[in-house]
């Protein structure tokens, strides 16, 4: 692979025109696709397989145009100290605001709570109307949006404390001031590292054009794929991230091939075929965790990890030819390594004459040195931080999740105050009546059982569809969604479906969001194992081939499992106790977001792979050309660990930029990967990796014989670019005395 790299790395510096007028007309020509692409649609939440999606399903075929899937908003209105909704005064209000709003655009239904059941609070201090709509949340108009807003404003006037819940006012996730922050951050760390305004630009510029043509293509493709809001976000993220990092590799790499004296065309065929090749490894490998995504079989999920995997894939191709294309252009601009200025150039020469080792040497050595006590030191304060993991709690975000300060969140607390905690996470339960001989019959029997059962607050009547031949039932829990009594209460009405089937022929299939949370958190949990399986055999194979050894991949996979585990602690200790939330803008406490922890552990084991191709690879690069293993492990730091240290830190700084996402899902995601970043490269892979290295030795690189021959040659560490630089060297030296002895003559 070094050799094929070589020869891409010097044609794309050769034909630099080509190349960048390639990228450059991708780039213009997916954007004028985006631009004149339908609009993306309200993207559906579908869990192919459980029972509550066959019931919404069931749902959506028997009562077509029910707006099973429209948006809603519940007007909640609380008395005054001392009055009553039911007073003259406050009764007329509700039954204005009720009778304005059903003349809005996109409104399907109004419900009136005074002629409904249950809309008005036992002490008469609360009730609420319901808004359908006939559109999706998320396609709502501005002006219908407007309209509700308004409406509700005006009834305020009257003493009368009104807010709005429900998913009407949902608005599409807002990028912050933060991404922009994380990008200026890495900048800098990019100007640090490489010593010149022109080197740091370079990773930029070809990291923006891939996340360009990465989200650009995902918007091109967002109406026909339904694709969510949140895709593009986290397509943005990691193509920021892996992009610059992997082109800061290549650059570095460049930089140390011109201080070795070699010419710029070589550097950079060189550079591509040793540095690239270990960027064709670390992002095969993100590509493979984020594409196996698609084992858990939720659509959404599937859907971001592959359009995240191909904006990765676009990063890779991207710096391995534009990059050296742009070094192309920017010719003497970019200097040898150590040569960042006349006086780091004198520093450096004094450096080398003084023999004095860098700090990654003094720090590699010291591991090396002391082995056992910073292996323990790594795993017991990275197991510490995990602890919290054990109390993880997966949900999936609605109102009370959101801030005090928004009509949501105070719309679903007066909703609690006044009809219990079970009201915001309503249980519906589908009656399938079709083959049923008495349809109400089995309705009322449903209803009946359900009313008996243990933590049941209320049931509504049975209501059934235009055709008769389903019926849907409404139970209150007298807990909250989210604890255990409520999915207790869930399983017992699937456990009693069975017995009405054989009595009534009717089918019963409960749905709704609690139900539908428990189920997906299931499914989850079912698919955790095949999907680590899947992702860490086959990263475990790749890394196999890529460092001939057994226990250096097994140990990067360790590696990143004490990694995740801690990230995952960090993540209960802020976003559910609440411990630093002011620091990062978490104004509520709140279960993890149920597809958060798998799509995390997906990215960070892709990026944990990252790390360790390359630091591990200068170390096994050293290693075959005949250091020792302790010597080969100081090396590696010596080439790798500043450029390493400095990726790492730029990939913190672009994860955490997305923290001040306005969308809980993406400030999660931001943290968790900003910390687990955090935790895999400067403790996993600066202390435990060089650690465990040095206690091993010489069987770090050990490989049976048998599958040393099975196992295809790679040659990531450009053995085969030494050799083809030997056998021209030597040539070279041949041919030196017969041109001589020609001269003699």
């Amino acid at each position: 692979m070094a050799t094929i790299l070589y020869k891409l790395g010097r044609f794309a510096f050769r034909r630099r025109h080509f190349i960048a007028l390639f990228w450059a007309a991708l780039l213009a020509a997916v954007c004028v696709a985006a631009v004149n692409a339908p609009a993306a649609g309200s993207s559906s939440f579908s869990i192919p397989g459980v029972e509550a999606q066959k019931a919404y399903d069931l749902l959506e075929q028997r009562s077509p145009g029910s707006s099973a899937d429209g948006g809603s908003a519940n007007i909640v209105f609380k008395a005054p100290a001392g009055e009553k909704m039911t007073d003259s005064d406050n009764k007329a209000l509700v039954e204005e605001t009720v009778k304005e709003l059903g003349g809005g655009a996109e409104v399907a239904s109004v419900t009136d709570p005074f002629t409904q059941q249950n809309a008005v609070s036992k002490d008469g201090t609360i009730v609420y109307a319901q808004v359908k709509y006939t559109a999706p949340a998320k396609e709502l108009k501005d002006s219908t949006k407007d309209f509700l807003e308004k409406t509700v404003e005006e009834s305020r006037h009257t003493g009368v404390s009104v807010e709005i819940g429900g998913d009407a006012l949902d608005t599409a996730p807002e990028s912050g001031i933060g991404e922009i922050l994380g990008v200026a951050v890495a900048a800098v760390v990019l100007v640090v590292t490489l010593g010149s305004l022109i080197a740091a630009g370079l990773p930029l510029l070809t990291a923006l054009i891939g996340v360009g043509i990465g989200v650009a293509g995902i918007t091109t493709l967002a109406n026909a794929l339904d694709l969510g809001d949140t895709t593009s976000i986290l397509a943005m993220m990691l193509g920021l991230a892996v992009g610059i990092d992997y082109a800061l590799f290549l650059l570095s790499r460049y930089r140390t091939e011109l201080a070795e004296g070699r010419e710029r065309e070589d550097a950079v065929g060189r550079a591509t075929g040793t540095a690239g090749s270990a960027v064709v490894f670390a992002g095969l490998t993100v590509v493979i965790a984020l594409a196996g995504l698609s084992v858990v079989d939720v659509p959404l999920l599937t859907k971001m990890g592959v359009a995240a995997a191909c904006t990765v894939a676009i990063a890779v191709l991207i710096a391995l030819t534009m990059i050296p294309a742009l070094i192309g252009y920017a010719g003497r601009k970019i200097q040898p390594a150590g040569t960042k200025s006349k006086r780091s150039s004198v520093r450096k020469a004094q450096t080398q004459a003084d023999g004095k080792p860098t700090i990654g040497t003094r720090w590699a050595t010291f591991v090396v040195g002391h082995p056992v006590a910073v292996l323990m030191l790594g795993v017991t304060a990275l197991g510490t931080v995990a602890l919290p993991a054990t109390q993880l709690e997966l949900g999936l975000g609605d109102d009370g999740t959101k801030p005090a300060s928004t009509t949501q969140r105070q719309a679903y607390d007066l909703l609690s105050e006044g009809f219990g905690p079970g009201f915001n996470g309503p249980l519906m339960v589908v009656v399938d009546t079709k083959d049923s001989g008495d349809p109400k019959a089995a309705a009322t029997t449903v209803t009946d059982e359900i009313k008996n059962l243990k933590d049941v607050k209320t049931v509504s009547p049975a209501v059934f569809n235009k055709a008769g031949d389903t019926a849907t039932v409404i139970v209150i829990p007298a807990s909250k969604p989210s604890s255990t009594q409520t999915e207790d209460l869930v399983q017992a009405i699937r456990d009693k479906a069975d017995g009405i089937k054989a009595e009534t022929d009717a089918r019963v299939l409960v749905t709704g969001t609690t139900a539908l949370n428990i189920d997906f958190s299931q499914k989850l949990t079912d698919a955790m194992i095949p999907y680590l399986a899947l992702v860490v055999g086959l990263a475990f194979l790749l890394l196999m081939v890529v460092f001939r050894s057994i226990l250096v991949p097994l140990k990067a996979a360790l590696g990143f499992l004490l990694s995740v585990l801690a990230a995952l602690g960090a993540m209960v200790a802020v976003f559910q106790w609440g411990w630093l939330a002011d620091l990062i803008g978490v104004e509520q406490t709140s279960p993890i977001m149920s597809m958060v922890p798998i799509f995390m552990i997906g990215v960070v084991f892709g990026l944990a792979m990252d790390y360790e191709v390359f630091l591990v690879t200068r170390m096994r690069e050293a290693y075959v050309h005949g250091e020792n293993p302790e010597q080969a492990v100081v090396t590696g730091f010596r080439h790798s660990g500043r450029v390493v240290t400095a990726a790492a830190i730029i990939m913190i700084s672009v994860f955490a930029g997305f923290i001040s996402s306005s969308t809980s899902m993406i400030k999660m995601i931001g943290f968790g990967l900003a910390i687990a970043v955090l935790f895999d490269a400067f403790v996993v892979r600066m202390a435990i990796v060089p650690a465990v290295l040095a206690l091993l030795g010489k069987y770090a690189w050990w490989l049976p014989k048998w599958l040393d021959r099975a196992l295809p040659r790679v040659d990531v560490e450009g053995e085969g670019l030494r050799k083809q630089a030997d056998e021209e060297a030597y040539n070279e030296d041949a041919q030196v005395p017969l041109i001589e002895s020609q001269l003699q003559r």
